[in-house]
């Protein structure tokens, strides 16, 4: 029994696809996984955050970001403390061996994306961008 399946559901397999490619494909080339990464780079915008704020910025769930921090704080890569105001809320902070890793994964992680994004053009690129932004959108 042959089912034709729409363009839309193609895609949705592709996206789905893609997805699980990049991950390990971008661990391999810069050494650190992607949520782990996104959650050091995000730490460098702050200099320090409360681990629920950082929770919804990058958009995990608590058991997620918990499980990560505590493997990023055993590399020496971000310090936790209770917040003195308010001992239920861990506050997160970079390290200074943190912020030397995200700095030195950045040249390896643009390295990953030019290769990525090869032979595309600016003009392919904006668009693709404009698209997934709106397919995020309506997923929301």
């Amino acid at each position: 029994m042959n089912i034709k399946i729409s363009e839309q559901e193609e895609l949705l397999f592709l996206l789905k696809t893609l997805s699980n490619q990049l991950g390990p494909k971008f661990e391999r080339s810069t050494n650190l996984s992607l949520s782990r990464f996104e959650l050091l780079y995000q730490l460098i915008q702050y200099s320090e955050i409360s681990q629920s704020n950082l929770q919804k910025i990058v958009n995990i769930d608590h058991a997620a970001i918990t499980r990560h921090l505590k493997q990023l704080e055993s590399d020496g890569l971000v310090s936790r403390r209770r917040n003195p105001a308010d001992n239920r809320e861990t506050i997160v902070q970079l390290t200074e061996e943190g912020y030397k890793q995200i700095m030195s994964c950045q040249k390896d992680k643009l390295s990953f994306a030019n290769q990525m994004f090869q032979q595309f053009s600016d003009v392919e690129l904006q668009s693709l961008m404009v698209m997934l932004k709106r397919i995020q959108e309506n997923i929301k």
